[in-house]
Formats: C-alpha cells, sequence, structure tokens
C-alpha cells in the first residue's frame, strides 16, 4: 500500500493525540474527520491516475479538504 499525503496525523503531528480523543468524545470532529480522509484519498487516487477525474472536480475535492482541515484545525485550537 502506498503512502498517502495530507493524512491528518501529518497535518497535525502535535495534536495525534488530542485528535485520538475527540474522536472518541465529539461526533462532529469524528464525522470532520473521516470526511476528510475520504477526500484526501478520493483526491490521492486521481494524483495517482488510479481513478482520474476531470480538472473541475480535483480542483473542488482540494477545496473541500482544505475547508476541512481548517475546521479540524479551529476544533483542535479551540480543545487544546
Amino acid at each position: 500500500m502506498s503512502h498517502t499525503p495530507h493524512e491528518l496525523a501529518e497535518e497535525f503531528p502535535h495534536s495525534i493525540e488530542l485528535m485520538h480523543r475527540l474522536k472518541l468524545e465529539n461526533a462532529h470532529f469524528a464525522r470532520l474527520a473521516e470526511e476528510y480522509h475520504a477526500v484526501n484519498r478520493a483526491i490521492h487516487r486521481a494524483e495517482t491516475l488510479v481513478e482520474p477525474v476531470a480538472d473541475e472536480r480535483e480542483t473542488e475535492m482540494r477545496r473541500s479538504r482544505m475547508q476541512l482541515k481548517d475546521e479540524i484545525s479551529r476544533m483542535l485550537n479551540a480543545a487544546s
């Protein structure tokens, strides 16, 4: 299995324990993390041409990933 860049643990290396706790305690955070994971994997598959998509769709997915990451970051900052 190949390494997928931009995983949450890679994006927030100092918040791994906090992310784990929030996934267990906060349903909204858990949903955001799962959605981020799904979008990130889809982007990786598109980038590696495993599942190619139109440029516009890839841009939309990247925008979605960025919005999810921003919200996750806000929640991590508020919880720390």
